[in-house]
C-alpha cells in the first residue's frame, strides 16, 4: 500500500501545482475578453495546465542510469 502512495505522489504533486499554476495564470495574465479557448473560464485554465504538469511528472521521473535498466 505504502508503494502504491509513493508511486502516485509525484504525479499528484506536479498535477497539483500545474493546477495551480494555471489558476495564477488566469488572474495575473488571463484574458480579459473572453474570447480566449483556454484563458476564459479558471477550470478551463486549470485543467489544461494541471495536464501539463502531469506530463510533466512522467517526463521527469526516474530513468535508467548505466544502460542496466530491468523492468
Amino acid at each position: 500500500m505504502k508503494a502504491i502512495l509513493k508511486k502516485l505522489l509525484r504525479p499528484a504533486l506536479f498535477t497539483l501545482g500545474g493546477a495551480l499554476a494555471g489558476l495564477a495564470y488566469y488572474y495575473l495574465v488571463g484574458c480579459s475578453t473572453g474570447s480566449c479557448a483556454i484563458t476564459s473560464s479558471p477550470f478551463t485554465t486549470m485543467a489544461y495546465v494541471g495536464l501539463i504538469g502531469l506530463l510533466l511528472s512522467t517526463a521527469f521521473g526516474k530513468g535508467c542510469c548505466g544502460g542496466s535498466c530491468r523492468r
